[in-house]
């Protein structure tokens, strides 16, 4: 499959003199066309900072990155941020809204500049996405009107603004409970699922489970890696279906008991999933 990210020994550095460590360590990755590929590893371990020399937000002190073939490298500054806005898409753990502007205008100001848009245009391109995540009735509320998971379902929307190739996602839902993580990840999983590759930095293996393939990342090398056969299903939407069945179906008992045995064995697969990260982790050390 086509590679739309290529990094290959890169080296990054921070601090200067005696302070000076090396963060990454002649790491090699790649980001297939289509592809959810996940990033995990210790505090301190390199994974946000391979997000960010990846995607060109943070420069390079050895290897090379390459997007969609075009090495990064020899891009001026102008080049990298015409790439980023056009092209990538970038969630963060926190979404940093615009709080003098309502949901719809945050995610609607960016693109005003970036894409070439009008306003028209991007208000229909702004509303059908929200309509997507299901923030739609919200988008004339003040970002203090709204709770964490509907700002990152904002933040989702205004990554997508410009159908990006790639999405870079660093912890997007480290500051939301449960279920609003298993809302959000659901959003990420339809999203690959149409066709756009995502990079996501995680730390928790329910979250990280969802992807096809995991990254492990120690003391900024890699430390192994983990495939599955390909992105996990949208676990959440397997149980609501489910449940949806047995309420219709209460009348036939076998429906019932073969719902009930799907969503089962649904649920049973992602926690091998879960229990393999686990197991990986545990053998590494990590």
């Amino acid at each position: 499959m086509k590679e739309i990210i290529c990094g290959r020994k890169l080296v990054k550095f921070f601090g200067e003199g005696s302070e000076k460590r090396k963060v990454l360590d002649e790491v090699d990755v790649s980001v297939a066309k289509g592809e959810f590929l996940s990033v995990m590893g210790p505090s301190g371990s390199g994974k946000s900072t391979l997000l960010y020399t990846l995607s060109g937000m943070d420069a390079i002190d050895g290897g090379t990155v390459s997007f969609c073939g075009r090495d990064l490298a020899v891009c001026r500054e102008e080049e990298l941020a015409d790439l980023r806005r056009t092209r990538m898409g970038f969630v963060f753990q926190q979404p940093a809204l615009l709080k003098n502007l309502n949901l719809l205008d945050n995610i609607i100001f960016p693109s005003l500049r970036s894409h070439g848009r009008n306003g028209a245009e991007a208000e229909e391109k702004a509303k059908a996405l929200m309509e997507r995540t299901g923030i739609l009735p919200l988008a004339q509320r003040s970002i203090t009107q709204t709770s964490g998971g509907q700002l990152q379902r904002a933040g989702i929307c205004r990554a997508l603004m410009g159908d990006p190739e790639i999405i870079f996602a660093d912890e997007p839902t480290g500051a939301l409970n449960s279920s609003a993580a298993e809302e959000i990840m659901d959003i990420f999983s339809e999203i690959n699922a149409q066709g756009t590759a995502v990079m996501m930095v995680t730390h928790d293996p329910k979250i990280a489970a969802r992807a096809g393939r995991i990254l492990f990342l120690a003391d900024g090398r890699t430390a192994g890696e983990l495939r599955f056969p390909e992105a996990s299903a949208n676990v959440s939407d397997i149980a609501k279906t489910s449940a949806k069945v047995n309420d219709i179906t209460k009348a036939s008992a076998k429906v019932s008991v073969a719902a009930k045995a799907s969503s089962d064995a649904d649920k049973l697969r992602f926690q091998d999933r879960i229990d393999c990260i686990l197991e990986k982790m545990r053998v590494l050390g990590i």
